[in-house]
């Protein structure tokens, strides 16, 4: 039966994101705000060092950037012709199914979200030494959370171009320091020598290299969201392509050539022992050593602002993904409305702080540790959650384009995702034989399963209420990975005959 035409809906406009206001610089801004560059440098490489144990790191992100590259290779040819804010969710649905879609919405929103909330806990820990040199002592850790969180907040609610001003304001700072830091230490050899004993493969494929693949991906998250912002874009037929393989070649150098002049400076046979010892300190002791105080006050303030640029950039991400869903009522319909100033997604964007509201005063309310409960165990299993959408998402664009038919060449459209997916998969396998290392619990903690196994219970939830909506609401399963469409069908019925409306919904 054809919907009826006595339903309210939210008026166009409000379910359109606003357009043309991000050009390829902003959406690089955005991504590599996401990767976090320093707080990638200076506490996920030197943790990689000092627990895992392996010197190869270097040669791991290369590695890891030559697979996401292959994955983007049919990822952005599919952004030419599926324009959704969705991303994932949207490809998924239209190469795997309506369904699937739904499921790795799901998922996408708890790895998200994990990802954003999982920073407040590390935001404290990023100001005090700021703060000490300032004040001369520091606040508990969620009052400087809390202020992140007020700020973050307001942001999301602005002009999306305003947010990638302050990014991009944010982000060359920190990537200037980040080179700086990597001259004094190719400058300052260990023992007079500049050894590249870091990029040879024996130094790589050594017992822990699944967990080194792991540490490597997880420091490419956000790479994939050019396409969350190609609604919002001014060409982006041309934009998504850019902006992604321009990022993932910035994120790979960047954490290559950083990682590499890190085991110069310290010397390959004691970075590990050195960045087991000192851990995040060791880069801004290096610096202290090779470049002053005032190179240490400089880098420690952007490490702050690099945490909080990545709160911003996530929270602009899960903010799309949940009015990617509320547009196409797969989430409440509130949720899909933006607001009429700004174009930016106002109710999903409130909601997203509201979750990272209550976090923070769970966490604290109740004394638990922020930085391994909060931060590591939420990074971790936030980007565990992406990268399996990743994978999911390179056999959906092989199908998409089985069904869909030319138009692509066999590299762009088989060849190239195809490989990926296999990469893809062996990591995915990698990354789940090393969950308890990954989050440096014991062998048999419950932990090691039980976190990544929210993610196929979410999956499954999802498919089901797929299957709900086919049932009961065919007129929003139709609905489903449409994007900006969505809105003109759920506009149809009213404007033309039920017949016809009815007709076109269901197409």
């Amino acid at each position: 039966m054809p919907p009826t035409s006595t339903v309210d809906r939210p008026s166009n406009v409000s379910e359109a994101l606003a357009r043309g206001r991000l050009g390829v610089p902003s959406v690089i801004f955005f991504v590599l705000s996401a990767a976090a560059p320093l707080t990638v440098v200076a506490g996920v490489v030197t943790t990689g060092y000092g627990v895992i144990g392996v010197t190869g790191i270097p040669l791991a992100f290369l590695v890891v950037a030559a697979v996401l590259a292959l994955f983007s290779v049919g990822y952005v040819a599919m952004s030419r012709r599926v324009e959704n804010a969705g991303a994932f969710y949207a490809y998924i649905s239209r190469g795997l199914g309506r369904p699937a879609g739904v499921g790795a919405a799901w998922v996408a929103l708890i790895a998200y979200n994990a990802l954003q909330v999982g920073l407040y806990g590390t935001i404290g820990v990023a100001a005090e030494p700021v703060l000490d040199r300032i004040f001369g002592g520091h606040p508990h850790w969620s009052i400087v959370a809390l202020v992140a969180w007020a700020l973050v907040g307001l942001l999301g609610l602005l002009r999306v171009d305003i947010n990638g001003m302050v990014l991009a304001a944010l982000l060359v700072a920190e990537i200037v320091v980040i080179l700086i830091f990597d001259l004094g230490q190719l400058g300052n050899p260990a023992d007079g020598q500049v050894s590249l004993a870091a990029l040879s493969p024996d130094n790589l494929f050594v017992p822990g290299v699944g967990a080194v693949l792991v540490l490597a991906i997880l420091g490419f998250v956000g790479f994939e969201s050019a396409v969350v912002f190609s609604e919002e874009s001014k060409d982006p037929k041309r934009t998504v392509p850019l902006a992604t393989y321009l990022s993932v070649a910035i994120i790979a150098g960047l954490y290559a050539l950083s990682s590499w002049t890190m085991t110069v400076a310290v010397g390959p046979d004691r970075i590990v022992a050195e960045a087991g010892e000192q851990s995040v300190g060791l880069i801004f002791n290096l610096a202290g050593a090779q470049l002053g105080d005032t190179a240490v006050t400089i880098g420690q303030a952007l490490f702050l602002t690099s945490v909080l640029a990545a709160m911003i950039s996530f929270h602009n991400t899960t903010a799309r993904y949940a009015f990617a869903l509320g547009r196409e009522r797969v989430l409440p319909a509130v949720f899909g409305q933006t607001s009429p100033r700004s174009g930016a997604p106002r109710a999903a964007s409130l909601a997203q702080s509201v979750l990272g509201l209550l976090v923070i005063l769970l966490y604290a309310v109740n004394g638990w540790d922020p930085v391994v409960k909060l931060f590591f165990w939420g990074g971790t299993t936030g980007g565990f959650g992406v990268l399996l959408l990743i994978a999911t998402t390179s056999v959906a664009v092989i199908a998409y384009f089985v069904r869909s038919g030319g138009g692509e060449t066999l590299w762009r459209r088989a060849i190239a995702p195809g490989l990926a997916t296999i990469a893809l998969f062996v990591i995915i396998w990698l990354a789940v034989s090393n969950f308890a290392n990954l989050l440096g619990v014991a062998p048999d903690s419950t932990l090691r399963w039980a976190l990544p196994a929210v993610y196929p219970v979410a999956a499954a939830l999802g498919v089901g209420w797929a299957l709900v909506l086919r049932s009961s609401r065919p007129d929003t399963y139709a609905r489903i990975g449409l994007g900006a469409e969505s809105a003109a069908a759920a506009a149809r019925p009213v404007e033309q005959p039920p017949a016809s409306a009815g007709a076109e919904v269901h197409r």
